[in-house]
C-alpha cells in the first residue's frame, strides 16, 4: 500500500485494521442508516427513538469496567470475537422490533455488548501493539475506522435512497454480517494470554511498595486524569451535533456544507492519525500533548463563533478552516488520552482501567449532547467561548494531575535476587 494508506506493514496489527475497518463499515451503515429504519420502516417517533438510545447507551457504559476487567483474565481475542457474535444476533434482532418495548430490550443489550466490547478492543490493541506500540496500534485503528465509517455510511445511502422495506432490511442484515466477518478476522490474530499480574494477583494493585484490594473506579488520582481527558471528549458531541446545527441555523450556510465539514474531519484524520500519535505512549509526555490538545481545541471555538455574523461564503471558509484546527485538537487528544489510560493502569487491569476511562468519556458526551447544544446554540458566540474556556481549563489541568498519578501508580513487583528483570 501506499504512504497515504492507513493500513499498517503486514502483521498482527494488519490483521486487527482488517476486522476495525469491516466492522466500521457496518457502524457506518447504521448510524447513517439506523434512526431512518426505525422511524420510516419499524414505524416508531423519533422521540422515541432519541430516548430509548440515550437510556440503553447509559445503561450500556456499566459493561464497560467488567468487561475490561474480564479482558485481563481472559484471552482479549477471542472475548472480543465473542462479544460480536452477540452484537451480530442483537443487530439482527431489529428486524423484529415492532414497538417501542421490543426496541428498548434490543437496544439495551446491544448498547451493553458494544461498551463491554470498546473496553475488550483496548486490552486487544495493548496486547498486539505492546507497551511501546500500543498508541501507533490505537492511532492507526482510529484512522481505518474513520475510513470505514464513511465506506458503510456512502453503502447505507444506497438504501436511503431506495427507501423501501426491503432495502432497510438488507441495511439491518448486512450490518449483522459485518460483525460476524469482523469476528472471523480477529480469529485470524494469535491467542493473547491474560497478563501476568492479572493471573497473579487479580483485584489486587501495588501501591509504594505495598499491595492494595481495588480497582480503577477507586483509583481517585486516575479518574482525575482521566476526567480531564473526558471533558475534552466531549469534542466529538461538538463536532458531530453541535457544529452541524451551527453551521445551518446560525452561520446560514447550506446543508451541504455540513457534509464538507465532516469529510474535512475524516480526511485529516486518515491522513494524520498515526502522525500526531507519536510521543505519547508514556503518561508525562501524554499529559503534555493533552493540554496542547486542549489549547488547540480552545483556539478553534473563536473561529466557529465568527461565523455566525458573517456573509455565507466568508463562514464557510472559516468554517473549514476551524474545522481544520479542531481535527488537530482531537487527534492530539485522542492519543494523548489513550497514553495516559494506557501507562497509568498497572500492567494487570488495561482492560479494566480502559473501561474506566471509556466509562467517564460516555457520561461526559452523554451529558454533553444536551449541555453543549444549549451552551452554544443557546448563547451564541459567547458560548463558543466559554466552551474553549472549559477545553483550556482541561488541558492545562492535565500535567499536573497526571504528576500526581504518576507518583502513585503501581510500583514494580521486587524479584528474588539473581533474576534478571
Amino acid at each position: 500500500m501506499g504512504r497515504v494508506s492507513p493500513l499498517p506493514p503486514p502483521g498482527p496489527l494488519r490483521t486487527l485494521a482488517y476486522a476495525t475497518l469491516v466492522n466500521t463499515v457496518g457502524a457506518g451503515l447504521w448510524l447513517a442508516g439506523g434512526a431512518l429504519y426505525l422511524t420510516r420502516d419499524v414505524g416508531l417517533s423519533a422521540t422515541s427513538v432519541g430516548a430509548g438510545l440515550t437510556v440503553a447507551g447509559l445503561v450500556g457504559l456499566s459493561a464497560s469496567v467488567p468487561l475490561g476487567g474480564l479482558a485481563d483474565r481472559w484471552d482479549p481475542r477471542t472475548l472480543r470475537a465473542v462479544l460480536q457474535v452477540g452484537q451480530a444476533v442483537a443487530a439482527l434482532a431489529y428486524l423484529l422490533v415492532g414497538s417501542f418495548p421490543a426496541f428498548l430490550a434490543v437496544a439495551v443489550p446491544e448498547a451493553l455488548l458494544a461498551a463491554g466490547n470498546l473496553a475488550v478492543r483496548a486490552a486487544l490493541v495493548a496486547a498486539v501493539g505492546g507497551p511501546d506500540g500500543r498508541v501507533h496500534a490505537f492511532a492507526t485503528l482510529r484512522a481505518v475506522a474513520n475510513l470505514g465509517i464513511t465506506v458503510g455510511t456512502a453503502l447505507a445511502g444506497i438504501a436511503l435512497a431506495v427507501d423501501t422495506h426491503r432495502a432497510y432490511q438488507v441495511l439491518v442484515v448486512g450490518n449483522a454480517a459485518t460483525y460476524l466477518l469482523s469476528a472471523a478476522l480477529l480469529l485470524r490474530l494469535p491467542p493473547q494470554p491474560a497478563a501476568d499480574g492479572a493471573r497473579r494477583t487479580p483485584g489486587t494493585l501495588r501501591r509504594g511498595g505495598r499491595s492494595r484490594r481495588g480497582g480503577p473506579l477507586q483509583d481517585g488520582r486516575f479518574l482525575a486524569v482521566s476526567g480531564a481527558s473526558a471533558v475534552l471528549s466531549t469534542h466529538v458531541t461538538v463536532l458531530v451535533l453541535v457544529v452541524p446545527l451551527w453551521t445551518v441555523n446560525r452561520a446560514g450556510a447550506p446543508p451541504p456544507v455540513v457534509s464538507a465539514v465532516l469529510l474535512v474531519n475524516t480526511v485529516l484524520t486518515v491522513l494524520l492519525a498515526v502522525r500526531l500519535s507519536r510521543g505519547a505512549e508514556r503518561a508525562a509526555p501524554a499529559a503534555r500533548k493533552l493540554r496542547r490538545a486542549g489549547l488547540v481545541l480552545a483556539a478553534a471555538t473563536p473561529l466557529y463563533a465568527v461565523t455566525g455574523v458573517l456573509p455565507v461564503l466568508p463562514a464557510v471558509i472559516l468554517l473549514l478552516v476551524a474545522t481544520t484546527v479542531w481535527t488537530a485538537g482531537d487527534l492530539w487528544h485522542s492519543a494523548a488520552g489513550a497514553g495516559l489510560a494506557y501507562d497509568l493502569a498497572p500492567a494487570g487491569a488495561i482492560g479494566a482501567y480502559q473501561g474506566a476511562d471509556g466509562l467517564l468519556a460516555g457520561l461526559a458526551q452523554a451529558l454533553g449532547r444536551g449541555l453543549l447544544t444549549l451552551l452554544v446554540l443557546g448563547g451564541g458566540p459567547v458560548g463558543w467561548l466559554v466552551l474553549g474556556a472549559i477545553f483550556a481549563a482541561a488541558g492545562l489541568a492535565a500535567p499536573a494531575l497526571a504528576r500526581r498519578a504518576i507518583a502513585d501508580r503501581p510500583a514494580p513487583e521486587a524479584r528474588p535476587a539473581g533474576v534478571p528483570g
